[in-house]
Protein backbone atom coordinates (compact mmCIF):
# COMPACT_ATOMS: atom_id res chain seq x y z
CA UNK A 1 0.00 0.00 0.00
CA UNK A 2 1.37 3.52 -0.29
CA UNK A 3 -0.19 7.17 -0.69
CA UNK A 4 -0.56 8.62 -3.70
CA UNK A 5 2.92 10.96 -4.61
CA UNK A 6 0.72 13.03 -6.06
CA UNK A 7 -1.27 13.68 -3.16
CA UNK A 8 1.60 13.59 -0.94
CA UNK A 9 2.11 17.13 -0.96
CA UNK A 10 0.18 19.65 1.13
CA UNK A 11 -2.63 20.80 -1.07
CA UNK A 12 -4.05 23.39 1.63
CA UNK A 13 -3.32 26.84 1.64
CA UNK A 14 -2.31 28.40 4.59
CA UNK A 15 -5.10 29.96 6.85
CA UNK A 16 -5.49 33.46 6.32
CA UNK A 17 -5.39 34.71 10.11
CA UNK A 18 -6.89 38.45 8.86
CA UNK A 19 -10.32 36.09 8.06
CA UNK A 20 -12.53 36.23 10.75
CA UNK A 21 -13.86 33.09 9.68
CA UNK A 22 -10.68 31.52 10.43
CA UNK A 23 -9.88 32.22 13.86
CA UNK A 24 -10.09 28.86 15.38
CA UNK A 25 -6.45 27.59 15.54
CA UNK A 26 -4.50 30.48 15.56
CA UNK A 27 -1.94 29.32 18.21
CA UNK A 28 -2.95 25.95 18.02
CA UNK A 29 -0.16 23.43 19.31
CA UNK A 30 0.38 19.97 17.71
CA UNK A 31 1.35 16.99 19.78
CA UNK A 32 2.33 15.19 17.14
CA UNK A 33 4.40 17.61 15.52
CA UNK A 34 6.17 18.87 18.72
CA UNK A 35 6.90 15.08 19.55
CA UNK A 36 10.07 13.26 19.67
CA UNK A 37 10.43 10.18 16.67
CA UNK A 38 8.26 7.32 17.31
CA UNK A 39 9.29 3.62 16.55
CA UNK A 40 6.66 1.25 15.59
CA UNK A 41 7.61 -1.97 16.78
CA UNK A 42 5.24 -5.52 16.99
CA UNK A 43 4.22 -6.33 20.42
CA UNK A 44 4.54 -10.10 19.05
CA UNK A 45 5.54 -11.75 15.73
CA UNK A 46 3.16 -11.20 13.12
CA UNK A 47 0.58 -13.89 12.15
CA UNK A 48 -0.35 -13.26 9.06
CA UNK A 49 -2.24 -15.95 6.47
CA UNK A 50 0.18 -15.41 3.18
CA UNK A 51 -0.11 -19.27 2.45
CA UNK A 52 -3.23 -19.87 0.14
CA UNK A 53 -2.79 -23.90 1.86
CA UNK A 54 -3.19 -22.27 5.20
CA UNK A 55 -6.48 -23.69 6.49
CA UNK A 56 -8.58 -21.15 8.88
CA UNK A 57 -12.42 -20.72 9.48
CA UNK A 58 -12.28 -18.01 12.26
CA UNK A 59 -8.76 -16.00 11.43
CA UNK A 60 -8.37 -13.24 14.47
CA UNK A 61 -5.28 -11.52 14.48
CA UNK A 62 -4.42 -10.42 17.71
CA UNK A 63 -1.12 -8.55 16.98
CA UNK A 64 -0.95 -5.75 18.15
CA UNK A 65 0.58 -2.29 17.57
CA UNK A 66 2.16 -0.06 20.00
CA UNK A 67 4.68 2.67 20.14
CA UNK A 68 8.13 3.48 21.94
CA UNK A 69 9.10 6.82 22.41
CA UNK A 70 12.10 8.03 23.69
CA UNK A 71 11.14 10.58 25.79
CA UNK A 72 7.23 10.53 26.34
CA UNK A 73 4.35 8.31 25.75
CA UNK A 74 1.34 9.00 22.87
CA UNK A 75 -0.76 11.79 23.88
CA UNK A 76 -4.33 10.95 23.52
CA UNK A 77 -7.47 11.38 21.58
CA UNK A 78 -9.03 14.49 23.93
CA UNK A 79 -5.06 16.03 23.35
CA UNK A 80 -4.63 15.26 19.55
CA UNK A 81 -8.09 15.52 18.36
CA UNK A 82 -7.36 18.61 16.18
CA UNK A 83 -4.34 17.04 14.14
CA UNK A 84 -6.55 14.01 13.77
CA UNK A 85 -9.35 16.15 12.31
CA UNK A 86 -6.35 17.76 9.64
CA UNK A 87 -5.48 21.07 11.03
CA UNK A 88 -1.48 20.06 10.25
CA UNK A 89 -3.16 18.40 7.24
CA UNK A 90 -1.85 14.84 8.26
CA UNK A 91 1.53 15.85 8.12
CA UNK A 92 3.33 12.67 9.71
CA UNK A 93 0.54 10.89 10.62
CA UNK A 94 0.39 8.69 7.16
CA UNK A 95 3.36 7.18 6.55
CA UNK A 96 3.81 5.03 9.01
CA UNK A 97 0.31 5.13 9.68
CA UNK A 98 -0.83 7.09 13.59
CA UNK A 99 -2.29 4.36 15.05
CA UNK A 100 -4.70 6.89 16.82
CA UNK A 101 -5.66 8.37 13.25
CA UNK A 102 -6.41 4.76 12.16
CA UNK A 103 -8.51 4.03 14.59
CA UNK A 104 -10.72 6.78 13.58
CA UNK A 105 -10.73 6.60 10.26
CA UNK A 106 -12.12 2.77 10.92
CA UNK A 107 -14.52 4.40 13.70
CA UNK A 108 -16.09 7.41 11.04
CA UNK A 109 -16.00 4.41 8.41
CA UNK A 110 -17.88 2.61 10.61
CA UNK A 111 -20.63 5.47 10.94
CA UNK A 112 -20.65 5.28 6.80
CA UNK A 113 -21.35 1.12 6.78
CA UNK A 114 -24.15 1.93 9.17
CA UNK A 115 -26.02 3.81 6.24
CA UNK A 116 -25.80 0.64 4.59
CA UNK A 117 -26.64 -1.51 7.28
CA UNK A 118 -29.90 0.09 8.67
CA UNK A 119 -31.16 0.77 4.88
CA UNK A 120 -34.07 -1.73 3.42
CA UNK A 121 -32.85 -2.20 -0.18
CA UNK A 122 -35.11 -5.44 -0.86
CA UNK A 123 -37.67 -4.46 -3.53
CA UNK A 124 -39.88 -6.75 -2.06
CA UNK A 125 -40.79 -4.84 1.16
CA UNK A 126 -43.00 -1.83 1.41
CA UNK A 127 -40.65 0.12 2.99
CA UNK A 128 -38.31 -0.44 0.20
CA UNK A 129 -35.96 2.67 0.48
CA UNK A 130 -36.18 4.01 4.16
CA UNK A 131 -34.59 3.30 7.35
CA UNK A 132 -34.92 0.03 8.90
CA UNK A 133 -35.06 1.21 12.02
CA UNK A 134 -37.77 3.89 12.57
CA UNK A 135 -36.82 4.62 16.17
CA UNK A 136 -33.85 7.16 16.40
CA UNK A 137 -32.92 6.30 19.61
CA UNK A 138 -32.09 2.70 19.32
CA UNK A 139 -30.39 3.24 15.94
CA UNK A 140 -26.66 2.26 16.86
CA UNK A 141 -28.38 -0.19 19.45
CA UNK A 142 -30.28 -2.29 16.78
CA UNK A 143 -26.98 -2.34 14.91
CA UNK A 144 -24.99 -3.38 17.91
CA UNK A 145 -23.07 -0.35 17.85
CA UNK A 146 -23.87 1.22 21.65
CA UNK A 147 -20.29 1.78 22.28
CA UNK A 148 -19.87 3.95 19.56
CA UNK A 149 -21.13 6.88 22.10
CA UNK A 150 -23.26 8.61 19.83
CA UNK A 151 -26.98 9.63 19.37
CA UNK A 152 -29.33 10.07 16.37
CA UNK A 153 -30.65 13.44 16.25
CA UNK A 154 -31.81 13.60 12.96
CA UNK A 155 -32.98 11.12 9.75
CA UNK A 156 -31.71 12.95 6.37
CA UNK A 157 -33.69 11.90 3.18
CA UNK A 158 -33.46 12.99 -0.77
CA UNK A 159 -35.89 12.93 -3.54
CA UNK A 160 -35.84 10.02 -5.76
CA UNK A 161 -37.32 12.03 -8.26
CA UNK A 162 -33.85 12.59 -10.27
CA UNK A 163 -31.78 10.75 -12.46
CA UNK A 164 -29.81 8.56 -10.54
CA UNK A 165 -31.73 5.42 -11.12
CA UNK A 166 -29.08 2.94 -9.58
CA UNK A 167 -28.82 4.90 -6.20
CA UNK A 168 -32.57 5.14 -5.46
CA UNK A 169 -34.13 2.02 -4.50
CA UNK A 170 -37.90 1.78 -4.66
CA UNK A 171 -40.23 -1.35 -3.15
CA UNK A 172 -42.20 -3.51 -6.18
CA UNK A 173 -45.32 -3.30 -4.20
CA UNK A 174 -48.31 -0.54 -5.04
CA UNK A 175 -48.13 -0.09 -1.06
CA UNK A 176 -45.56 1.99 -0.04
CA UNK A 177 -44.20 4.50 3.02
CA UNK A 178 -43.04 7.15 0.46
CA UNK A 179 -43.58 7.36 -3.25
CA UNK A 180 -40.99 9.99 -3.51
CA UNK A 181 -38.56 10.07 -1.04
CA UNK A 182 -35.47 7.44 0.22
CA UNK A 183 -33.51 7.58 3.32
CA UNK A 184 -30.08 8.68 2.32
CA UNK A 185 -27.89 9.35 6.17
CA UNK A 186 -28.25 10.66 9.28
CA UNK A 187 -26.85 13.34 11.65
CA UNK A 188 -25.65 12.37 15.09
CA UNK A 189 -23.87 13.62 18.26
CA UNK A 190 -21.72 12.36 20.89
CA UNK A 191 -22.78 12.03 23.87
CA UNK A 192 -21.20 13.25 26.92
CA UNK A 193 -18.51 10.36 28.08
CA UNK A 194 -17.47 9.95 24.10
CA UNK A 195 -17.23 14.12 24.58
CA UNK A 196 -14.89 14.08 27.09
CA UNK A 197 -12.14 10.43 25.90
CA UNK A 198 -12.72 12.76 22.34
CA UNK A 199 -11.92 16.39 23.83
CA UNK A 200 -14.98 17.65 22.26
CA UNK A 201 -18.33 17.69 21.30
CA UNK A 202 -18.57 15.91 17.73
CA UNK A 203 -21.63 16.22 15.51
CA UNK A 204 -20.96 13.73 12.73
CA UNK A 205 -23.20 13.42 9.85
CA UNK A 206 -23.04 9.88 7.62
CA UNK A 207 -24.43 10.18 4.24
CA UNK A 208 -25.52 6.57 2.53
CA UNK A 209 -23.92 5.54 -1.17
CA UNK A 210 -24.67 3.01 -3.44
CA UNK A 211 -25.93 -0.20 -1.80
CA UNK A 212 -23.79 -2.69 -4.68
CA UNK A 213 -23.87 -1.79 -7.75
CA UNK A 214 -21.07 0.95 -9.51
CA UNK A 215 -23.36 1.28 -12.53
CA UNK A 216 -24.65 4.52 -10.72
CA UNK A 217 -21.17 5.83 -11.99
CA UNK A 218 -22.40 5.93 -15.69
CA UNK A 219 -25.92 7.49 -14.21
CA UNK A 220 -23.66 10.65 -13.41
CA UNK A 221 -24.32 13.53 -16.39
CA UNK A 222 -20.57 14.23 -16.10
CA UNK A 223 -21.18 18.19 -16.37
CA UNK A 224 -19.93 20.40 -14.37
CA UNK A 225 -22.57 23.85 -13.51
CA UNK A 226 -21.92 26.86 -10.75
CA UNK A 227 -22.77 26.03 -7.37
CA UNK A 228 -24.56 29.14 -7.32
CA UNK A 229 -26.69 28.51 -9.16
CA UNK A 230 -28.71 26.07 -6.44
CA UNK A 231 -28.36 29.15 -4.02
CA UNK A 232 -25.34 28.18 -2.27
CA UNK A 233 -23.67 31.15 -1.63
CA UNK A 234 -20.65 31.36 -3.31
CA UNK A 235 -19.76 34.64 -4.58
CA UNK A 236 -17.52 32.81 -7.27
CA UNK A 237 -19.15 31.86 -10.45
CA UNK A 238 -16.50 29.76 -11.29
CA UNK A 239 -16.65 27.13 -8.72
CA UNK A 240 -18.49 24.41 -10.14
CA UNK A 241 -19.80 20.73 -8.82
CA UNK A 242 -21.23 17.85 -10.59
CA UNK A 243 -24.74 18.33 -11.81
CA UNK A 244 -26.37 14.96 -10.50
CA UNK A 245 -24.77 15.68 -7.17
CA UNK A 246 -26.07 18.98 -6.72
CA UNK A 247 -29.48 18.10 -7.60
CA UNK A 248 -29.43 15.10 -4.94
CA UNK A 249 -28.27 18.02 -2.57
CA UNK A 250 -30.77 20.54 -3.28
CA UNK A 251 -33.95 18.99 -5.08
CA UNK A 252 -37.11 18.95 -3.17
CA UNK A 253 -40.38 17.41 -3.85
CA UNK A 254 -42.91 19.67 -1.49
CA UNK A 255 -45.73 17.14 -1.99
CA UNK A 256 -43.64 14.70 0.40
CA UNK A 257 -43.81 14.79 3.97
CA UNK A 258 -39.82 13.36 4.07
CA UNK A 259 -38.47 15.20 1.39
CA UNK A 260 -40.82 18.64 1.10
CA UNK A 261 -37.52 19.82 2.19
CA UNK A 262 -34.30 19.02 0.51
CA UNK A 263 -31.37 16.88 1.85
CA UNK A 264 -29.76 20.57 2.16
CA UNK A 265 -32.00 22.33 4.47
CA UNK A 266 -31.83 19.42 6.87
CA UNK A 267 -28.76 19.15 7.31
CA UNK A 268 -27.99 22.86 7.62
CA UNK A 269 -30.76 22.95 10.29
CA UNK A 270 -30.11 20.36 11.68
CA UNK A 271 -26.14 21.55 12.62
CA UNK A 272 -27.28 24.66 13.36
CA UNK A 273 -29.72 23.55 16.15
CA UNK A 274 -26.85 21.21 17.70
CA UNK A 275 -24.27 23.66 17.71
CA UNK A 276 -27.07 26.38 19.60
CA UNK A 277 -27.53 23.37 22.01
CA UNK A 278 -23.58 23.60 22.94
CA UNK A 279 -22.75 26.72 23.28
CA UNK A 280 -20.13 26.93 25.51
CA UNK A 281 -18.66 23.50 24.62
CA UNK A 282 -15.68 22.77 22.54
CA UNK A 283 -17.24 21.31 19.18
CA UNK A 284 -16.38 20.00 15.89
CA UNK A 285 -18.02 18.63 12.73
CA UNK A 286 -17.29 15.64 11.04
CA UNK A 287 -18.76 14.35 7.72
CA UNK A 288 -18.28 10.91 6.44
CA UNK A 289 -19.78 8.91 3.60
CA UNK A 290 -19.06 6.15 0.98
CA UNK A 291 -19.25 5.83 -2.56
CA UNK A 292 -21.70 8.79 -3.89
CA UNK A 293 -21.93 9.43 0.15
CA UNK A 294 -18.58 10.93 0.10
CA UNK A 295 -19.66 13.43 -2.24
CA UNK A 296 -22.42 14.35 -0.63
CA UNK A 297 -20.30 14.31 2.34
CA UNK A 298 -17.60 17.00 0.72
CA UNK A 299 -20.99 19.13 -0.76
CA UNK A 300 -22.16 19.19 2.51
CA UNK A 301 -18.87 19.81 4.15
CA UNK A 302 -18.48 22.59 1.79
CA UNK A 303 -21.82 24.37 2.17
CA UNK A 304 -21.58 24.75 6.16
CA UNK A 305 -18.16 26.46 5.66
CA UNK A 306 -19.33 28.53 2.76
CA UNK A 307 -22.46 29.73 4.77
CA UNK A 308 -20.19 30.18 7.91
CA UNK A 309 -22.61 28.24 9.65
CA UNK A 310 -19.73 26.97 11.52
CA UNK A 311 -18.78 30.31 12.97
CA UNK A 312 -20.01 31.06 16.42
CA UNK A 313 -20.65 34.43 17.66
CA UNK A 314 -16.83 34.76 19.12
CA UNK A 315 -16.05 34.66 15.80
CA UNK A 316 -14.30 31.04 16.57
CA UNK A 317 -14.83 28.66 13.59
CA UNK A 318 -15.88 25.18 14.83
CA UNK A 319 -13.40 22.57 12.78
CA UNK A 320 -15.16 20.88 9.44
CA UNK A 321 -13.44 17.44 8.38
CA UNK A 322 -14.75 15.33 5.84
CA UNK A 323 -13.53 11.58 5.97
CA UNK A 324 -14.47 10.58 2.66
CA UNK A 325 -14.33 6.83 1.39
CA UNK A 326 -14.41 5.47 -1.87
CA UNK A 327 -15.40 8.67 -3.07
CA UNK A 328 -15.61 10.14 -6.91
CA UNK A 329 -14.63 13.97 -7.87
CA UNK A 330 -16.95 16.29 -6.77
CA UNK A 331 -16.15 19.72 -8.74
CA UNK A 332 -13.60 21.69 -10.70
CA UNK A 333 -10.26 22.85 -10.05
CA UNK A 334 -11.52 26.09 -8.36
CA UNK A 335 -13.91 24.28 -6.38
CA UNK A 336 -10.87 22.73 -4.97
CA UNK A 337 -9.42 25.86 -4.17
CA UNK A 338 -12.47 27.38 -2.40
CA UNK A 339 -12.80 24.14 -0.73
CA UNK A 340 -9.21 25.13 0.38
CA UNK A 341 -9.41 28.63 1.32
CA UNK A 342 -12.59 27.79 3.44
CA UNK A 343 -10.04 25.54 5.74
CA UNK A 344 -12.41 22.49 5.50
CA UNK A 345 -10.24 19.29 5.96
CA UNK A 346 -10.59 16.20 3.36
CA UNK A 347 -8.72 12.86 3.71
CA UNK A 348 -10.10 10.63 1.28
CA UNK A 349 -9.28 6.93 1.68
CA UNK A 350 -9.02 4.71 -1.61
CA UNK A 351 -8.43 1.96 -3.41
CA UNK A 352 -5.94 2.24 -6.18
CA UNK A 353 -7.82 -0.52 -8.00
CA UNK A 354 -11.24 1.32 -7.47
CA UNK A 355 -12.55 2.95 -10.68
CA UNK A 356 -14.93 5.49 -8.82
CA UNK A 357 -12.79 7.41 -7.43
CA UNK A 358 -11.07 7.93 -11.11
CA UNK A 359 -14.70 8.96 -12.25
CA UNK A 360 -15.76 11.58 -13.68
CA UNK A 361 -12.96 13.79 -15.29
CA UNK A 362 -11.11 10.46 -16.60
CA UNK A 363 -8.93 12.01 -18.90
CA UNK A 364 -9.39 15.62 -17.68
CA UNK A 365 -8.49 15.81 -13.50
CA UNK A 366 -5.64 16.74 -11.46
CA UNK A 367 -2.95 14.44 -12.91
CA UNK A 368 -2.57 16.10 -15.94
CA UNK A 369 -0.04 18.84 -15.96
CA UNK A 370 -0.61 22.03 -14.15
CA UNK A 371 -0.38 23.82 -18.25
CA UNK A 372 -2.90 21.63 -19.88
CA UNK A 373 -5.68 21.75 -16.60
CA UNK A 374 -5.14 25.80 -16.97
CA UNK A 375 -6.47 25.46 -20.56
CA UNK A 376 -9.20 23.20 -19.73
CA UNK A 377 -10.57 24.57 -16.59
CA UNK A 378 -13.15 25.90 -18.41
CA UNK A 379 -14.37 22.89 -19.76
CA UNK A 380 -17.78 21.44 -18.19
CA UNK A 381 -15.83 17.82 -17.87
CA UNK A 382 -12.81 19.03 -16.09
CA UNK A 383 -12.75 17.68 -12.22
CA UNK A 384 -10.01 17.71 -9.83
CA UNK A 385 -10.43 15.92 -6.24
CA UNK A 386 -9.58 17.70 -3.52
CA UNK A 387 -7.52 17.11 -0.29
CA UNK A 388 -5.52 14.71 1.14
CA UNK A 389 -5.30 10.97 -0.31
CA UNK A 390 -4.30 7.91 1.75
CA UNK A 391 -3.99 5.28 -1.49
CA UNK A 392 -4.19 1.82 0.07
CA UNK A 393 -4.00 -1.67 -2.31
CA UNK A 394 -6.22 -4.72 -1.95
CA UNK A 395 -3.53 -6.50 -3.20
CA UNK A 396 -1.48 -6.30 -0.12
CA UNK A 397 -3.65 -7.97 1.99
CA UNK A 398 -3.05 -11.37 2.26
CA UNK A 399 -6.96 -12.33 3.57
CA UNK A 400 -8.72 -10.88 -0.07
CA UNK A 401 -8.64 -12.42 -3.39
CA UNK A 402 -6.26 -10.45 -5.72
CA UNK A 403 -8.78 -9.98 -8.72
CA UNK A 404 -12.03 -9.63 -7.25
CA UNK A 405 -14.69 -8.12 -9.58
CA UNK A 406 -15.06 -4.38 -9.46
CA UNK A 407 -17.29 -3.67 -6.83
CA UNK A 408 -14.83 -5.31 -4.35
CA UNK A 409 -12.71 -3.24 -4.74
CA UNK A 410 -14.98 -0.65 -3.98
CA UNK A 411 -16.72 -2.36 -1.31
CA UNK A 412 -16.41 0.08 2.35
CA UNK A 413 -15.94 -2.89 4.54
CA UNK A 414 -12.80 -3.66 2.28
CA UNK A 415 -12.04 -0.22 2.55
CA UNK A 416 -12.31 -0.72 6.81
CA UNK A 417 -10.10 -4.12 6.19
CA UNK A 418 -7.35 -2.58 4.41
CA UNK A 419 -7.59 0.41 6.99
CA UNK A 420 -6.76 -2.37 9.92
CA UNK A 421 -3.81 -3.83 7.98
CA UNK A 422 -2.13 -0.58 6.63
CA UNK A 423 1.10 0.56 8.24
CA UNK A 424 2.86 2.82 5.96
CA UNK A 425 4.43 2.15 2.58
CA UNK A 426 6.35 -0.83 2.73
CA UNK A 427 4.99 -1.95 5.80
CA UNK A 428 3.95 -5.61 6.05
CA UNK A 429 0.22 -6.10 5.95
CA UNK A 430 -0.75 -6.83 9.63
CA UNK A 431 -4.24 -6.18 11.43
CA UNK A 432 -3.63 -4.06 13.97
CA UNK A 433 -6.84 -3.96 15.84
CA UNK A 434 -8.11 -7.97 14.96
CA UNK A 435 -10.83 -6.68 13.31
CA UNK A 436 -13.21 -9.34 11.88
CA UNK A 437 -11.50 -9.96 8.24
CA UNK A 438 -15.13 -11.62 7.98
CA UNK A 439 -16.90 -8.21 7.51
CA UNK A 440 -15.45 -8.39 4.10
CA UNK A 441 -17.80 -10.54 3.02
CA UNK A 442 -20.96 -8.84 4.37
CA UNK A 443 -22.01 -7.84 1.00
CA UNK A 444 -19.39 -9.13 -1.69
CA UNK A 445 -17.09 -12.37 -2.18
CA UNK A 446 -13.60 -10.97 -1.70
CA UNK A 447 -12.13 -13.35 0.95
CA UNK A 448 -10.09 -16.33 0.14
CA UNK A 449 -12.31 -19.32 -0.01
CA UNK A 450 -9.55 -21.00 2.60
CA UNK A 451 -11.32 -18.83 5.21
CA UNK A 452 -14.89 -20.48 4.45
CA UNK A 453 -16.75 -17.16 4.85
CA UNK A 454 -19.60 -17.35 2.28
CA UNK A 455 -20.24 -14.51 0.30
CA UNK A 456 -23.27 -11.99 0.82
CA UNK A 457 -23.76 -13.32 4.33
CA UNK A 458 -25.24 -10.73 5.53
CA UNK A 459 -29.29 -10.56 5.69
CA UNK A 460 -32.17 -10.21 7.80
CA UNK A 461 -33.82 -13.33 9.10
CA UNK A 462 -36.60 -14.47 7.31
CA UNK A 463 -36.17 -11.69 4.91
CA UNK A 464 -38.33 -9.70 7.30
CA UNK A 465 -41.05 -11.84 7.57
CA UNK A 466 -42.84 -12.74 10.80
CA UNK A 467 -45.60 -15.22 12.51
CA UNK A 468 -48.85 -13.62 13.39
CA UNK A 469 -49.84 -15.02 16.45
CA UNK A 470 -53.33 -14.69 15.67
CA UNK A 471 -53.31 -16.94 12.26
CA UNK A 472 -49.78 -18.64 12.16
CA UNK A 473 -49.75 -16.84 8.60
CA UNK A 474 -46.34 -15.18 7.92
CA UNK A 475 -46.70 -11.57 7.07
CA UNK A 476 -44.36 -8.20 6.75
CA UNK A 477 -44.88 -6.64 10.06
CA UNK A 478 -46.25 -3.06 9.94
CA UNK A 479 -43.21 -0.93 11.66
CA UNK A 480 -43.66 2.61 13.60
CA UNK A 481 -43.83 5.96 12.04
CA UNK A 482 -41.01 7.62 10.14
CA UNK A 483 -40.14 11.04 11.60
CA UNK A 484 -40.30 13.34 9.23
CA UNK A 485 -39.22 16.99 9.89
CA UNK A 486 -38.54 18.93 13.52
CA UNK A 487 -41.37 21.98 13.88
CA UNK A 488 -39.06 24.45 14.42
CA UNK A 489 -37.73 23.81 10.59
CA UNK A 490 -39.28 27.40 9.89
CA UNK A 491 -37.21 29.21 12.03
CA UNK A 492 -34.08 27.85 11.23
CA UNK A 493 -34.34 28.14 7.68
CA UNK A 494 -35.47 31.72 7.94
CA UNK A 495 -32.18 32.53 10.30
CA UNK A 496 -29.97 30.79 8.03
CA UNK A 497 -31.65 32.97 5.15
CA UNK A 498 -33.73 30.07 3.74
CA UNK A 499 -37.34 31.10 3.65
CA UNK A 500 -39.56 27.84 3.13
CA UNK A 501 -43.13 27.91 1.09
CA UNK A 502 -44.16 24.84 3.10
CA UNK A 503 -46.48 25.47 6.11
Amino acid sequence: MAISPPNTSLPFKPHNHDNPLLLSHKHHFSPFLHQKRHYFTLSTPPHVLSNPTESSSSTTLTTSLHTQTQTQTQPSLAESWRDILGDNDWLGLLDPMHPLLRSELIRYGEMAQACYDAFDFDPFSKYCGSVRFTRRHEFFTRLSMESCGYDVSRYLYATSNINLPNFFKKSRWPKVWSKHANWIGYVAVSNDETSKRLGRRDIAIAWRGTVTRLEWVADLMDFLRPISSDKIPCPDSTVKVESGFLDLYTDKEENCRFCKYSAREQVLTEVKRLIEMYPNEELSITITGHSLGSALAILSGYDIVETGLNVLGDSRAVPVCVFSFAGPRVGNVRFKERVELLGMKVLRVVNVHDMVPKSPGLFLNETVPAAVMKMAEGLPWCYSHVGVELALDHKNSPFLKPDGDPACAHNLEAHLHLLDGYHGRGHRFVLASGRDPALVNKACDFLKDHHMVPPHWRQDENKGMVRNRADGRWIQPERPKLDDHPNDMHRHLSQLGLPSTNH
